[in-house]
């Protein structure tokens, strides 16, 4: 079965577990986001980072041409090259690309990004941010044909050339459901859809396709990204979603099991 893992890159997150179970397995596609590095990077080019809160209360990072720099630095760089270096250590062939190579990722650019500023709607007409369109899956599917670990991440293309920034999760989600995968793996800094933000015991144990409303009502900050994404996957086909914890050992196994929050 093809499983597409997606591990976080906020604070917290811990990816050497991920690397440890994926070794072995010969299909799976890895995605990554990196947060914490790209808010690193943007600190030392003097950029700091800015995040917004959308209408919808969903929280996203301002990505103006500045911001894009960093993203591209940390993601196709930094963050790329450690988790492709990790699966190597580990016996593990895999090869890095952005959404940029081979125009794997084909976004479409955001014209009507909205923020609320001092209770005020306002537009981001500087946001270089994307909607993803288009995988190429047969690039995918050629590397796991030759036993290959494709580990992807943003940014994304246009058609026209241009260089966007996308939401890791939507990768991830786009991903599964263009390879058709029978699971997608979101793994975080948290067990999976808490109940109460303050208890990591307060877990949601599974949201129906039914329940994604009230459950993305509940959802504080990134975790509501991350439902938007399982719903995305879930209606495109893929088997089942899981919302789970990266840190722990072997958390793609954990999570296949169905510990955290399975949504289906």
């Amino acid at each position: 079965m093809t499983v597409v893992v997606k591990v976080g890159g906020a604070v917290g997150n811990a990816s050497d577990g991920v690397l440890d179970d994926l070794a072995g397995r010969p299909d799976v596609v890895l995605v990554h986001g990196g947060s914490e590095e790209i808010d690193r990077l943007a600190a030392a080019l003097g950029r700091p980072a800015e995040h917004f809160t959308s209408p919808s209360g969903v929280v996203s990072r301002r990505c103006d041409a500045g911001q894009l720099e960093a993203v591209v630095l940390a993601l196709a760089g930094s963050v790329q090259t450690r988790l492709v270096a990790g699966l190597g250590a580990r016996g593990v062939r895999a090869v890095g690309l952005s959404g940029v190579d081979g125009r794997l990722l084909l976004a479409r650019r955001k014209t009507g990004a909205r923020a609320v500023v001092d209770g005020h709607v306002v537009r981001l007409a500087d946001d270089l941010s994307g909607t993803i369109e288009q995988v190429d899956a047969g690039l995918l599917r050629g590397l796991l044909g030759l036993g290959v670990v494709p580990v992807v991440g943003p940014p994304a293309v246009t058609a026209e050339g241009l260089v966007v920034n996308v939401d890791a999760d939507a990768v991830a989600a786009a991903v599964a459901a263009a390879l058709g995968a029978e699971a997608l793996l979101l793994l975080t800094n948290v067990p999976g859809l808490l109940r109460d933000p303050d208890d990591p015991s307060s877990v949601l144990a599974s949201v129906r396709h039914a329940e994604f409303d009230a459950a993305v009502d509940l959802a504080r900050g990134r975790m509501k990204k991350k439902l938007l994404a399982a719903r995305a996957a879930l209606d495109a086909g893929v088997g089942r979603v899981v919302i789970a914890s990266s840190r722990p050992e072997r958390p793609v196994r954990r999570a296949l099991a169905g510990e955290g929050t399975v949504c289906s």
